[in-house]
């Protein structure tokens, strides 16, 4: 017989007696047609059509948990297998043990559990012959509600066992929902929190509650900012409501009327037409969503969405704070312009894609801004730093990227033929109006194009950095472009500079000495500590090569600190050998001098060692003697306060001024090698050396000339009149065992 699921059958006294004992006639109604969510609906499975007649007579004319029953059935197991399949929402299955075999009803349950995955729907199973009774272990493992033999089925227990299946089913859906609107909860969080930016998470939550409510997504939701604020910010919006997304409302104007109810009453809201959400925020910042429905939200929907709610309220604090840490993270707070960071990333991508061919590279460096930020102010500063900021932008386009990565440099990113450095430079040539004042500001540039670099993009910058240091080493408001030989050069000094650390660190580095001598009398009268680097495998490094770095990295401070200590500790070991007249030379690098603890250091050096001051000299270069001479010349005066001699060094070589010379508290003049070399090679001859040892006559001072090397040149500076000569014709530099031992050689030698 063919399934039916027509209103119930009518059926005579002919009836089971069994189902109908001691009860009287109930009077039939046929139900009208109910949909799947307003009647339960009831299979039954047997191979006797009169236990379906009988079974719907009795049933069909009751309610039960105020909802009609409406009838599927089945006349054999495999018709019932083929129904499950398609048939949704099966409450309960009244199933008859024996049908085309004495076990299809059990091998259905297995069916409807294991392969059908039916959990939900109750199983009663009746049997006409208790002889095939399930064992107790198939009951509970098949979860199976009830068993009854169709001789116990009166109308009543009929009835009494159907609604305990019901309510139970009723129950187990219930918890179903309940698990499945969690996890849809959970899921949607989980979905949300993969969003980025304010925004796109706003716009997820109404989605995510259009799916949680099975409706379409229609709403919109909105900010209130400050405990006491009135207006409210449109952050997302959907369906009808799109084209308020980004505006602004007054509370008592926003469209959404339930919204702004809800945000009054600060809870969730649910009627027929509407729903509305409250989100408590942190730091008095408040959020609010209004979503159109078609139906009232059921008492499940009604619970989740309170859950979902309490969840969205934290996530919109978290994502809010993830912007602003992310906006704290990439972008300059003062300018709103990329950061370092950022624009490592945006470097990054461009040199791995195919715009690195035409992509061009500029740092922009405001030209003195210090002394306008001393001169005028900090606030003043950070107005004109925003000022170039939004110049750079405006100017270049959006095409271009335009960051501030630090202080008063810019940095513009862009096609070759826009990142021009005349473009750039032409921005700066109208002055800047801050607090009323017209400020004229310049720019230099350094640039590399990304198509001559190789590396990353904080390569790239270290290159335009490169680049516009020597920008500025060259000329003001100019550019240079970064060249593969300045890679070059600096990577070797880097190189060289990190060698040097771990060479003095190892001891490679030491202290030669070279005799200075009396040119009357060829007597020893002292030395110039000179350092020397020897690496591990017996080369050596020129000073001219290292000392550079040295000053560069600021490692001069230490490594003059130790050469002073060496020469002081030479020169009291000298002295306790008798030789007591000795003056010790050392030479001083400008960064060295210029440091603030310099005299300290000094004081420092003479009382640990006991050298006497009086014989020690402190070698400074004529360029740096020249520059900031009033400066200097305080400075002198407390070395010589502190009984140092003071000797330039090189002198000639520079454009000394004679007026700042003679205030320059210093006690000798040391003439060049190369004015030396003259004397013998040269047409000028002895000029320039004679015009030095005058000048140091008329001054007062001691004369040394370096880089003596053979006699005539002694000859010719003694008649001269110069006192005093160094270089290879009486010594070379040698180290400090040797020189103790030349020192006795030469004292026996008759003067």
């Amino acid at each position: 017989m063919p399934s039916s699921m027509t209103p119930t059958a009518h059926a005579g006294d002919d009836q089971d007696d069994l189902i109908f004992l001691d009860e009287a006639p109930v009077p039939a109604a046929g139900p009208a047609q109910q949909g799947p969510s307003s009647v339960w609906r009831v299979m039954i499975v047997d191979d006797d059509a009169d236990v379906h007649s009988t079974t719907t007579f009795a049933l069909g004319s009751l309610d039960m948990q105020g909802r009609p029953l409406q009838f599927v059935h089945a006349y054999s197991a495999a018709q019932a297998r083929e129904l499950l399949r398609v048939e949704p929402d099966i409450a309960v299955i009244l199933l008859d043990v024996v049908m085309e075999q004495d076990d299809a009803g059990l091998h259905l349950v297995r069916h409807i559990r294991e392969t059908l995955k039916l959990a939900d729907v109750r199983i009663i199973l009746r049997t006409g012959q208790p002889g095939y009774a399930p064992e107790i272990d198939a009951i509970r493992d098949f979860d199976i509600n009830d068993y009854k033999t169709k001789s116990e089925l009166t109308r009543i227990k009929l009835y009494t066992t159907v609604t305990a299946a019901i309510r139970s089913y009723e129950q187990i859906r219930k918890i179903s929902d309940g698990r499945r609107g969690l996890n849809q909860i959970v899921h949607a969080s989980t979905q949300l929190m993969a969003l980025h930016g304010v925004g796109s998470f706003a716009g997820g939550v109404l989605a995510q509650a259009a799916t949680l409510l099975g409706q379409p997504c229609s709403g919109l939701l909105c900010a209130l900012e400050g405990c006491d604020g009135e207006t409210l910010h449109v952050m997302a919006a959907t369906g009808a409501w799109l084209a308020f997304e980004g505006r602004a409302f007054e509370r008592d104007t926003l469209p959404a009327s339930l919204a702004a109810q809800a945000l009054a009453a600060q809870r969730n809201l649910y009627t027929g037409h509407g729903v509305a959400l409250y989100f408590a925020g942190k730091a008095c910042r408040t959020f609010v969503a209004q979503l159109e429905v078609a139906r009232a939200p059921t008492e499940l929907e009604e619970r989740l969405l309170d859950v979902f709610s309490a969840n969205v309220a934290v996530g919109l604090d978290n994502v809010e704070l993830l912007a602003h840490l992310h906006d704290a993270a990439f972008y300059d707070t003062l300018s709103k312009l990329p950061n370092r960071t950022r624009l490592v990333e945006i470097l990054d991508a461009t040199v791995a894609g195919p715009g690195r061919e035409e992509a061009v590279l500029a740092l922009v460096d405001l030209d003195h801004f210090a002394e306008t930020n001393d001169a005028l102010g900090h606030e003043f500063g950070d107005q004109l730093l925003a000022a170039v900021g939004a110049r750079l932008r405006q100017g270049l386009g959006h095409e271009m990227t335009v960051a501030r990565i630090g202080g008063d440099i810019f940095c513009v990113l862009g096609d070759e033929q826009e990142v021009n450095p005349a473009h750039i430079l032409a921005l700066f040539q109208q002055p800047f109006n801050i607090e009323g004042q017209d400020v004229q500001q310049t720019a230099t540039l350094g640039l590399v194009r990304l198509v001559e670099h190789d590396g990353s993009g904080s390569d790239a910058l270290k290159d335009a950095d490169i680049a516009l240091k020597r920008a500025k080493s060259q000329q003001r408001a100019g550019y240079f472009y970064f060249s593969r030989n300045m890679g070059v050069e600096i990577r070797e000094r880097v190189r060289m500079m990190h060698a040097l650390r771990t060479a003095f660190s190892h001891n490679e580095l030491f202290v030669m000495y070279q005799p200075q001598i009396d040119l009357a009398t060829r007597r020893p009268v002292g030395a110039e500590a000179l350092l020397r680097w020897r690496t591990p495998d017996g080369k050596f490094v020129p000073p001219d090569r290292f000392i550079p770095i040295a000053e560069y990295s600021g490692l001069i401070i230490e490594l003059g600190e130790w050469v002073l200590r060496t020469a002081c500790v030479e020169l009291v070991r000298l002295r306790t050998a008798g030789h007591r007249a000795f003056t010790m030379s050392v030479n001083v690098s400008q960064v060295q001098f210029r440091h603030p603890q310099f005299l300290s250091m000094l004081r420092r050096a003479l009382d640990d060692t006991g050298a006497p001051p009086e014989y020690v000299e402190l070698e400074i270069t004529e360029s740096m003697a020249m520059e900031e001479p009033d400066m200097l010349i305080e400075m002198l005066n407390q070395v010589r306060r502190t009984g140092v001699k003071v000797a330039i060094d090189d002198f000639g070589t520079g454009f000394s001024s004679l007026s700042h010379l003679q205030r320059l508290q210093v006690d000798r003049l040391k003439i060049d090698r190369a004015f030396v070399t003259e004397i013998t090679g040269s047409s000028r001859g002895s000029s320039i050396a004679e015009m030095v040892i005058q000048l140091g006559t008329n001054l007062g001072l001691s004369i040394v000339a370096e880089g003596v090397e053979d006699e005539r040149q002694a000859q010719v500076l003694y008649h001269l009149g110069c006192p005093l000569a160094q270089g290879y014709l009486f010594a070379r530099p040698m180290p400090a065992k040797d020189l103790g031992h030349w020192l006795a050689r030469e004292s026996l030698h008759p003067a």
